[in-house]
């Protein structure tokens, strides 16, 4: 029987992706890759084409990508100690394998020979952009460089994913081992309900308390956190959480320190060997900012625009907390803003948020979402049975009755949870499908994600269907009421809508050049473009049903909403430009900072970018996994949310002009934009798109931030 590591079929049957045999599917995977890189190598350069060279070698590598797309889905989603060790054992394999590739001297000599063919003056402009990406690829990965030097590259490359590794599992780890069990209810004074149910569900779920005598467990995972750390008046509750919450990755066993710096050391390490000034210029180099020093100016300038509202949003929510706590004006502890900016947004628009929870139970939001999408993209989205088997020893998928249509048979996912989802155009061509995984659980890490599981696209004559997967940490469903969700979550599950859309909607015959497989700071447009829909009356309308009278949002909540929508912006702003100017401080000046001075610095730099808190607020350096948990990740490309922000409110500024839910205006852009993958440039793209340049002030605008 084939590995089901290796099995291709497009329902993955995760009952049978075992720990015991990750290991021999991942090795046969590469053995089988392998064998067919040799013989692109070894080919004669006489005879070697485009379709024997560069084709080749995207077919070659595929099912190795399959396989460990497999298993890294299942590490981050379903990690248990036998997962975590088998993967482990491979991440050196895997890591030496795809550094190898580059570093292939015959296979570059052939590729560099076929690159300069005859042949490629008469191919078409996305094969000869896949050459380029190509060429570069293996250019920026060391396939020029001296033996020795090749050699060390290989090193740093398998280091560099194992200690990014161990940073994400100390992450999931710290954050997993810390909790308050409390037994006084009236500690959660200030807690929305919804919030005190879940705590306490989670309490018994966890063995402490009873329904008669119940107990409330608060974690730091964010239905728990976020709510505790906005709302509970109890300050030293409140600080215990935040105190734990900003620990994580600095305590031992789960230290991280240590190992941001080794990534910092080795990926400035890798940048020199391939003559780059620092390794923000290496990632940059093909990506919309092409630079380290432009990415900095553009957080710098952005800074600079919003600094005086900065100061204002502060010192009014130091004002309001003099005022109503009758003490004298002075700086906030840093468990206290998100409290006291509540209660200031509260008062200021007699609007709390914790009103829109009932009007959003997820199987509306997901209902409205579908809806939405339908009108704008002229698709169908249909939900599939599902079902959960436990692992399989004795090998084999499950069977069902064969009288069932293929629409009605269950399709498997790795929790009880999941959803499956099926996406068709309107002439009913199967364009992708996708799964739903939106509660936490202690074996899934944090976040929220969305992962191309399968690429499928154009091939030849036939168009084969995409596959992914959406996840998130959303509020549960707790005791007889459905999941409710915060405007916040909706947003968040709008947002992985958008990559998702992304990928199932390539249309690019490279698969490599396919879906959001492109610049990194163009791939967040997709996304963020989708949050906009949650903010309009038009969306809403479709999104918003409270879940026990039906009634959408009414008018005067609407009007409060929007009012509060830029409430304290520039905070919120400032925070996100925190993050991208640590990143690129650390990635474009490596050299400024030293092993054990490292926090201190950053911590100068980024004074400006930080609210003086009595307390100082320390970096969350050691848990920051956009950057450290991945060899490359979002390194030196935090700055593209931003970025990203100010394409996806001016390319909005379209369908506000031209209708909320104008189909039209969704052909043009899923055509123009999101069909189009890495086919071309993404300052083309957008052009294409606006017939213009990006304007950063309808970003501004939006937020309420554009100075007069």
């Amino acid at each position: 029987m084939t590995n089901p590591f290796l099995d291709n079929n497009f329902e993955i049957q995760w009952s049978q992706l075992r720990p015991d045999i990750l290991e021999d599917g991942i090795v046969s995977a590469v053995d089988i890759a392998q064998a067919r890189i040799d013989d692109i190598a070894n080919q004669d350069l006489s005879s070697a084409s485009f379709e024997s060279t560069f084709n080749a070698l995207e077919n070659a590598t595929e099912i190795v990508e399959n396989a460990w797309k497999k298993a890294t889905h299942l590490d981050s989603l379903c990690n248990t100690p036998e997962l975590r060790k088998a993967f482990n054992n491979m991440l050196p394999k895997i890591s030496v394998f795809f550094s190898s590739i580059p570093l292939n001297e015959k296979l570059w000599k052939i590729i560099k020979h076929s690159s300069q063919s005859d042949e490629v003056s008469r191919l078409g402009p996305v094969q000869k952009r896949f050459i380029d990406e190509t060429i570069n690829y293996f250019t920026l990965h060391g396939a020029d460089l001296s033996e020795d030097d090749k050699k060390r590259f290989s090193e740093i490359e398998k280091e560099l994913t194992q200690i990014t590794q161990t940073f994400s599992e100390n992450v999931l780890d710290a954050s997993n081992e810390f909790e308050i069990i409390v037994t006084d209810k009236e500690k959660l004074s200030g807690l929305p309900q919804s919030a005190v149910d879940a705590a306490q569900q989670d309490a018994l779920n966890k063995g402490f308390g009873s329904e008669d005598s119940p107990q409330w467990r608060f974690s730091l995972q964010a239905p728990s956190y976020v709510p505790a750390i906005k709302y509970l008046d109890d300050a030293d509750l409140r600080k215990r959480l935040w105190e734990a919450y900003n620990l994580v990755g600095r305590n031992e066993p789960y230290n991280n320190k240590e190992l941001v710096w080794k990534i910092l050391s080795l990926r400035n390490e890798k940048a020199k060997l391939l003559q780059k000034n620092n390794f923000a210029d290496l990632i940059l180099g093909r990506r919309m900012a092409k630079n380290g020093d432009t990415a900095k100016k553009f957080i710098e300038e952005f800074h600079q625009k919003i600094k005086a509202a900065y100061d204002r949003e502060c010192d009014e929510l130091e004002n309001f907390k003099a005022e109503k706590s009758n003490q004298p004006k002075e700086a906030l502890e840093p468990w206290e803003t998100a409290y006291w900016a509540e209660k200031l947004r509260k008062e200021k628009y007699d609007f709390d948020t914790e009103e829109l929870r009932p009007y959003f139970p997820i199987k509306n939001v997901i209902d409205g979402l579908v809806e939405i999408t339908e009108l704008i993209y002229d698709i169908r989205v249909k939900e599939r049975p599902s079902i959960f088997l436990k692992a399989n020893r004795e090998g084999g998928p499950p069977s069902f009755p064969g009288t069932l249509p293929p629409w009605a048979r269950p399709v498997e996912g790795w929790h009880k949870n999941i959803k499956y989802y099926e996406i068709r155009d309107y002439d009913k061509t199967h364009l992708g499908s996708f799964y739903a995984d939106w509660y936490p659980r202690e074996s899934k890490r944090n976040g929220a994600w969305m992962e191309a599981l399968i690429t499928g696209g154009p091939d030849g004559k036939k168009r084969n269907p995409h596959l992914g997967v959406i996840c998130g940490n959303l509020s549960p469903a707790i005791n007889n009421n459905p999941s409710l969700l915060t405007h916040d979550e909706v947003l968040t599950i709008f947002h992985e809508f958008g990559h998702l859309i992304h990928h199932i909607f390539g249309e690019i015959e490279i698969k490599s050049l396919n879906g959001t497989n492109v610049a990194w700071d163009f791939v967040e447009l997709p996304s963020q473009i989708m949050e906009n829909w949650c903010w309009e009356k038009e969306g809403l309308d479709l999104i918003a049903k409270h879940f026990e009278s039906g009634e959408r949002i009414s008018d005067n909540l609407f009007e409060k909403m929007l009012r509060s929508r830029n409430f304290h912006s520039a905070r919120n702003t400032m925070r996100q430009l925190s993050f991208a100017k640590m990143d690129l401080e650390l990635h474009c000046n490596f050299e400024n900072f030293s092993s054990e001075n490292f926090e201190e610095k950053l911590e100068e730099l980024l004074s400006d970018y930080y609210y003086p808190t009595k307390t100082k607020q320390p970096l969350n350096l050691f848990q920051f996994s956009h950057l450290f948990a991945d060899s490359t990740g979002y390194a030196a490309g935090y700055y593209s949310y931003k970025w990203a922000e100010v394409l996806d409110a001016d390319v909005f500024t379209r369908f506000r002009n031209e209708g909320v839910l104008n189909g039209y205006v969704g052909k043009e852009f899923r055509e123009k934009i999101l069909s189009k993958g890495n086919s071309e440039d993404p300052e083309k793209l957008f052009r294409d798109f606006m017939q213009r340049n990006p304007d950063i002030n309808s970003l501004l605008k939006r937020e309420g931030l554009l100075e007069n």
